[in-house]
């Protein structure tokens, strides 16, 4: 087997990446930002190294790996670090890519080409606006119903213009009223550019994994989302992973999603799904390793090893089924989330969010008990990572 470069083990999704490759034999080297990385202390990471300062320098420091390592995986976490990496294929030649090229991701970052694409597929999109300007906003905030929730086509592309002008990058921001609306829009008229506004959906984020080569779905997964951080909808803190049987034909018309977006590699495909109806909106495509990654792996859907196996040794790997209803906790966040429901209830941005306190805190403790939890840190076969990320804790 070839060894791998995994960019990224500061968070629990490089940490996985690494104990899936390297509990199957493959010499795993990981490059962190900090040497506090709770993936430098695992006992399946082969070498551990520092990432170097600045773009070109880290982009050098891969080269001078790969002339020592010859043939090998390149993984990466992160969509800026993709795209970097993506702007310099030509120079990485001795790496096999464990991530979609430049053309691809673009097409799903921008949620406008995403959405497109997903109409194609036959999927349902919340009524969506793009505005450039003030009065547009306002026509929106007479046209769609509220609350919406407001969030960047593509993120990327406005990070350094908004940062410039000194205004934030919200990955979601909920508006209740059409003024309260105009009041949020307001400061972005000055640097010219606008979030997209949504209308808000009811329901659980629906998360539906897949990994695709030559337009065919190799492997697939599927969890919900029980908890998020922030609670009114964010990344899972509480989730669960679903039987296939369960949004079957959704999940047909997510690989037809990819089919249309012309995807190779690993990609989330999320949804908010609403019980009482019975609908999903697609929320968005992640072309990249996702943030419940962990509770993937948990279950015995190991898509490092299959990527691996598909696009660096070039061959499928067949799997046993996964194990549905295992339970994945993200402890930092899911203890927020507890404490913001307890105690400030009144900072949950979504005021159609009903949590109640008591059921909260008993469910946040009968969770350490129940026997199929697992989490998204803590292993009992590599327990390190979990004390190096108390330590960071408490030094935070």
């Amino acid at each position: 087997m070839i060894p791998a470069v995994v960019l990224g083990i500061d968070t629990p999704i490089g940490l996985t990446i690494v104990r899936d490759l390297g509990m199957r034999g493959v010499a795993v080297h990981g490059i962190a930002w900090s040497k506090n990385a709770i993936g430098l202390a695992s006992r399946y990471l082969h070498r551990g190294l520092l990432r170097a300062k600045g773009d070109a320098a880290l982009i050098e420091q891969l080269i001078a790996l790969s002339g020592e390592l010859g043939t090998s995986c390149l993984f990466a976490i992160a969509e800026n670090d993709i795209a970097l990496l993506n702007l310099h294929r030509e120079r990485l030649p001795r790496y096999r890519m464990m991530f979609a090229d430049a053309a691809r991701m673009n097409r799903v970052v921008n949620k406008e080409q995403t959405y497109a694409a997903a109409a194609r597929a036959g999927l349902h999109v919340p009524q969506t606006r793009q505005v450039s300007s003030m009065a547009q906003a306002e026509a929106a905030g007479r046209e769609l119903r509220f609350p919406v929730v407001l969030k960047w086509s593509n993120p990327h592309e406005v990070m350094r213009r908004l940062s410039a002008a000194g205004l934030p990058l919200a990955k979601a921001h909920y508006c209740q009223t059409p003024p309260a609306l105009l009041d949020y829009l307001q400061p972005y008229e000055a640097a010219g550019m606008y979030p997209l506004i949504q209308e808000y959906c009811a329901g659980y984020g629906l998360g539906q994994f897949i990994l695709m080569k030559d337009g065919q779905a190799h492997y697939v997964f599927q969890h919900q989302r029980l908890h998020e951080w922030p609670p009114e909808g964010g990344f899972s803190s509480l989730c669960v992973s679903l039987a296939p049987y369960r949004h079957r034909e959704l999940m047909q018309q997510s690989i037809a999603l990819l089919r249309e977006l012309e995807w190779e590699g690993i990609a989330m495909v999320e949804y908010r799904h609403d019980p009482a109806t019975g609908e999903s909106a697609l929320m968005e495509v992640n072309g990249r390793f996702w943030g419940s990654l962990p509770l993937a792996w948990h279950a015995g859907a190991s898509f490092p090893w299959l990527a691996y196996q598909l696009f660096g040794m070039n061959r499928a790997q067949t799997l046993p089924p996964y194990r549905t209803g295992i339970r994945c906790r993200f402890m930092a966040p899911e203890t927020k989330r507890l404490v913001r429901v307890l105690f400030q209830p009144h900072r949950i941005a979504d005021r159609n969010l009903t949590i109640k306190r008591l059921p909260t805190l008993f469910g946040y403790l009968t969770d350490f008990l129940r026997p199929r939890t697992r989490y998204f840190v803590f292993c009992w076969h590599d327990p390190a990572p979990f004390f190096k990320d108390l330590r960071g804790i408490r030094r935070n």
